[in-house]
């Protein structure tokens, strides 16, 4: 055994490294090799001394070139593409080579799919996603229009005594049908065909190559039937004597594929939906402060060190530490708690948050792609390309299915030319060729699409949107899910839980709860005066009433002093509390419960005990999913003591808290790692790059329109329990698929051999095109069929 290293140019990523390995793997000497992408060398262990020439000829067809080690190459590349502008870089949504780009929209090299742009920063007019959809729109109207009329024709033919032939012979008919398709053959799905060259070229055959085999070997031979009809045999002629045509087999299958790419481009289209919806969150401009001036500036003008004021109402521009005043902050984009914070002096604040209402000056210590917010929409599209798309199990099947398929006509083609009767030719062309129409791949093509739609169609129903064909199979191989609990386990708004009254009556001190907090428009207070009504108390007139940042608020009711609020409140007014009191407001406080104090003239009178809610559903949607087998994690922005409290009640498998965007992601990629399927629900900003990192994103449909937009399945009610839906949903689906799949296979592979003429020696039939359609469209039948059972299914 021997070892070489050897140079390699022409590579650009993860994908260029596995084509090289696979190209060489297949020398039969070669019995290892390792390639080192950043240094452009591959190290090659082989049995025995290969030529240069040998190799190159090996990774010329990959255009990949390969040198001695020692060898002087100029302008070598090794490192990816750069991107210089984000508006000009294209990837395959296959990622066919990795993570490689593309300066010019087109097709991938390797499958034929349309390159699709990432997420540009502009807004201006129709984005690029939408003008591809658009253009896809247009073509499928096209395709509708003319197929619809050969489908009527062709279907006329069933009709007794066909009404249409009264106007003009079935051969006229025929020619309608020729001039009918060729719109959409040769403009609205001839990037079918591009796709389907572009397989058989690089060997990655997929559902394009028999889609482009099948549909152009069917309206071919259509063409050569209508053209030269004399040279056919009789079993290949209808009653009227002319040739069976393909047209409207041809056209339907591309229509309705054509109809799959639609909707898969406008998949595509939400994941720059989630990176514009979190663009919304930055504000364009900034109030500069230069001396006694302020300044409008734009986002981009901003510098380090500079100092920014941020006024009540408006966004955090950039993030930064304030240098003058104090606020509330709603910080729930990053942090997915609804609270807001407290800010005072020194304080950092983060671009996107919103400030309360008061007015402050801001150091800005990060900006540009340095922000928080940046970083965010960085991960969101970094967790959306890392996302491989599945592998369709057509796909896996059309690997194989065919090459052997143009196997099998290649051999009945030289079998009928050396052994078949006179015209020997015809014969082999005729049936070579009806091998080919009796695998055309309709209800294989029908067979995962038809599932999905019927699939997607009852999970509406229970409330579970399906955004993706991917996320339905994925959900159904999941073995860990992380949870957030904000909105997601709980109700994810602050509600008062109860009070505690201690030298008062209980309708007193609710009435005066709610009524100090009616002018307040803190979260909390709102939650008061929410509690307030429900009870219908009696409001009271306030006097001198002022809200306190970060500790509560004061106000007079007939003259009385009322002070509600914090430690700190209690302390600045020199409040007693006793230690009976305190005791009692510890213990609420340790189970992770907000409790503000009410006093009243300088004695504290009550207590209100504040918290999240847990949904009532939460509980056993976990104890189902741990029965099914799959891990539950909670991870939230909350504090340890509340995070501990809520996995205890609802006897999590493990609790992190204190959480970050960044927290959650890593976590989802460490379990990836690790061989975990994970599926991760939550529904806020701070959930959208782990949502679009995991396999399956599930969102709360009460949440963000980013968490929505970022996730593969939104649950409308934003209720753990339809996760279980879910669930069943996609198991049921995928069994389906699989069912169809067989149906679909077992004609084709019973026609094959029939169409091949196995049964002419002995009986002297052949499977003539207008059986071979008959057996396509009843497998269609089938799968069509099976897949409508879907509609029957039951959630228990």
């Amino acid at each position: 055994m021997m070892k070489h290293t050897y140079q390699i140019t022409g590579m650009s990523c993860n994908g260029c490294k596995s084509h090289v390995e696979e190209a060489l793997l297949q020398i039969p000497q070669v019995k290892s090799v390792s390639v080192d992408l950043k240094a452009g060398k591959a190290n090659v262990e082989m049995s025995e001394d290969i030529s240069l020439d040998k190799l190159q000829e090996t990774l010329a067809n990959a255009q990949y070139d390969i040198f001695p080690e020692d060898h002087e190459v100029e302008d070598l590349q090794l490192a990816p593409l750069p991107i210089i502008d984000v508006k000009g870089v294209y990837y395959c949504p296959m990622h066919c080579e990795g993570n490689k780009t593309y300066t010019k929209p087109g097709h991938c090299p390797v499958c034929g799919m349309d390159l699709v742009p990432e997420a540009s920063r502009q807004e201006e007019g129709a984005s690029e996603e939408q003008k591809a959809y658009d253009a896809l729109v247009k073509k499928f109207k096209v395709a509708l229009a003319f197929t619809l009329p050969i489908f009527c024709i062709a279907m006329s033919d069933m009709i007794p005594n066909n009404p249409m032939f009264e106007w003009m012979p079935l051969e006229y008919w025929n020619w309608v049908q020729l001039m009918l398709s060729i719109p959409v053959v040769f403009y609205a799905t001839w990037m079918f065909f591009i796709r389907a060259y572009s397989s058989v070229i690089s060997g990655m055959y997929n559902m394009f190559t028999l889609i482009g085999i099948g549909a152009g070997v069917a309206w071919l031979f259509s063409v050569f039937g209508l053209l030269l009809p004399d040279v056919f045999p009789d079993q290949f002629r209808t009653e009227s004597g002319t040739i069976h045509m393909y047209f409207e087999s041809t056209v339907v299958i591309l229509t309705l594929v054509l109809l799959g790419q639609l909707l898969e481009a406008r998949a595509h289209s939400k994941t720059s939906s989630a990176v514009r919806e979190l663009l919304k969150l930055a504000p364009s401009q900034a109030i500069k402060v230069e001396g006694s001036q302020e300044i409008v500036i734009s986002i981009e003008q901003i510098k380090v060190g500079d100092i920014l004021r941020v006024k009540p109402g408006e966004k955090v521009p950039v993030d930064g530490t304030i240098s003058n005043g104090q606020s509330v902050i709603d910080e729930s984009m990053v942090t997915g708690e609804p609270t807001p914070v407290d800010k005072q002096m020194g304080d950092k604040v983060v671009a996107g948050t919103i400030n309360g209402n008061q007015s402050f000056l801001m150091e800005a210590t990060k900006v540009g792609a340095d922000t928080l917010l940046s970083q965010i929409i960085d991960m969101v599209k970094q967790a959306s390309r890392s996302r491989a798309p599945i592998q369709k199990m057509a796909d896996k099947i059309s690997g194989y299915f065919v090459p052997a398929v143009v196997g099998i006509s290649a051999l009945t083609f030289i079998v009928w030319l050396i052994f078949g009767p006179e015209p020997s030719m015809v014969y082999a062309l005729v049936n070579a060729i009806a091998v080919l129409i009796i695998a055309c791949p309709c209800a294989l093509g029908l067979a995962t699409p038809m599932s999905v739609m019927v699939g997607v169609g009852k999970g509406a129903e229970w409330g579970v949107l399906i955004k993706e064909a991917a996320s339905l199979e994925k959900m159904s191989e999941i073995d860990a899910i992380i949870i957030d609990k904000t909105g997601t386990v709980t109700a994810g708004k602050p509600s008062v839980e109860k009070v505690m009254a201690f030298d008062l009556d209980e309708d007193k001190l609710i009435s005066l709860m709610a009524s100090a907090n009616q002018q307040s428009e803190h979260p909390l207070a709102a939650a008061m005066v929410k509690y307030g009504k429900s009870k219908n108390v009696e409001w009271l007139p306030l006097e001198d009433f002022e809200s306190i940042t970060g500790k509560g608020v004061v106000a007079k009711i007939d003259g009385i002093e009322i002070v509600m609020g914090n430690d700190k409140l209690m302390n600045d007014f020199k409040i007693d509390r006793s230690e009976s009191i305190e005791t009692q407001i510890k213990e609420q406080q340790e189970l992770g419960k907000t409790v503000p104090y009410l006093a009243v003239s300088g004695q504290i009178v009550g207590a209100v005990v504040i918290s999240d809610p847990i949904k009532a559903t939460s509980k056993q949607a976990i104890r189902e999913l741990k029965e099914s087998g799959i891990e539950v994690i909670m991870m939230t922005g909350d504090n340890q003591l509340t995070a501990r409290t809520v996995a205890r009640e609802l006897d999590l498998d493990e609790v992190i808290a204190d959480c970050l965007p960044a927290d959650k992601m890593n976590r989802v990629a460490k379990l990836k790692e690790e061989g975990r399927s994970v599926a991760m629900a939550g529904d806020g900003i701070n959930d959208a790059p782990a949502l679009a990192l995991a396999e399956v994103g599930i969102a709360m449909g009460t949440g963000t329109d980013v968490a929505i937009e970022s996730a593969a399945i939104t649950l409308v009610k934003g209720d753990l329990q339809d996760i279980i839906k879910a669930l069943k949903l996609s198991k049921a689906v995928m069994k389906n698929i699989k069912q169809n799949l067989f149906f679909a296979l077992v004609y084709n592979g019973l026609g094959v051999p029939l169409a091949a003429g196995v049964l002419f020696p002995f009986f002297g039939i052949l499977l003539s095109p207008m059986i071979a359609a008959l057996a396509m469209s009843f497998s269609s039948v089938s799968v069509i069929s099976n897949a409508l059972r879907l509609k029957r299914l039951k959630i228990d």
